[in-house]
């Protein structure tokens, strides 16, 4: 016999009140999950739409040729000291960790292959990307936050100057260009660090270390997709961080707020689209 207690356990679930208030968290789950996948869509839309803005009137003159490099010097040659020393920390700690690794196995002179390839296929574009997304892409948001703001853009329009030619094309354009020279610099500094700790602590002769590197590391299979992968982060960087400013909401808290968005923002698609870049390289390049 059920007891008073059971009768109303049964009504409650048998009635179909007990299964809604059941099913409630999974459905609240599924709709947060579902508003946020539609929520990064519509994201995803708007930088597409942004970009494809922005290289139409790159396409359309007249062309701001001292505008660009003007810009180029401000987001490469004043991000040269931050990649550098970043490439160089990254090729001595490799370095360090792989001797230590090769030496089980009494292969310590490979680490000249070993270092370069990680440095040139992968360690220095992505660090050169994610270094110049902190540094440049916050800038650049940042700065275009504090024009919106102050209304600076809408003067320009007023001026029949078109904004997105004039701020955004050049400032792209300047980080597709700074990104592969940027990297080119942190390979060698990152292959210069390994040959510090092969030559020190790994007692390789130095005409080896060089000779190794040298023959393992080839152009159009090596070094070619790194440089190619630094013209999509750079397009990304540049992107990211003109949307977020053009969209700046909220006085000097949303210029804040688009500063954090865009560093945040920009790293996670560098490294996302790392992996779907990578595999495109080796399909292109290696065939495999």
């Amino acid at each position: 016999m059920l007891g008073f207690e059971g009768i109303r356990i049964v009504w409650f679930y048998g009635s179909g009140f007990g299964q809604q208030i059941t099913r409630r968290p999974m459905r609240n789950l599924a709709s947060s999950i579902g508003s946020s996948l539609l929520e990064f869509a519509d994201y995803i839309g708007q930088l597409l739409f942004f970009s494809g803005e922005t290289f139409k009137w790159a396409l359309i003159p007249p062309f701001l040729f001292r505008e660009t490099l003007r810009q180029t010097y401000l987001i490469g040659v004043k991000s040269l000291t931050l990649t550098s020393i970043s490439a160089l920390a990254i090729g001595l700690v490799l370095a360090m960790q792989t001797i230590w690794i090769l030496s089980k196995f009494g292969a310590v002179s490979y680490l000249a292959a070993v270092v370069g390839l990680a440095i040139v296929k992968e360690l220095g574009p992505v660090v050169t990307a994610l270094m110049v997304a902190g540094r440049a892409g916050s800038g650049i948001s940042a700065e275009l936050g504090s024009m919106k703001v102050t209304r600076q853009i809408d003067a320009l329009r007023v001026a029949a100057i078109n904004p997105t030619k004039y701020l955004v094309t050049t400032r792209v354009l300047a980080c597709m260009l700074s990104l592969p020279l940027l990297t080119i610099f942190a390979d060698v500094l990152g292959i210069l660090g390994g040959w510090v700790i092969g030559v020190t602590l790994g007692g390789i002769n130095s005409r080896l270390y060089w000779d190794t590197t040298l023959r393992y590391i080839t152009l159009d299979m090596d070094l070619v997709p790194g440089l190619l992968k630094t013209i999509f982060f750079g397009l990304i960087i540049g992107v990211v961080g003109c949307f977020h400013g053009f969209n700046t909401q909220g006085g000097t808290e949303g210029v804040g707020l688009s500063t954090t968005t865009t560093v945040v923002a920009a790293s996670l698609m560098i490294l996302i689209s790392d992996v779907f870049l990578t595999r495109l390289l080796q399909l292109i390049f290696e065939g495999v």
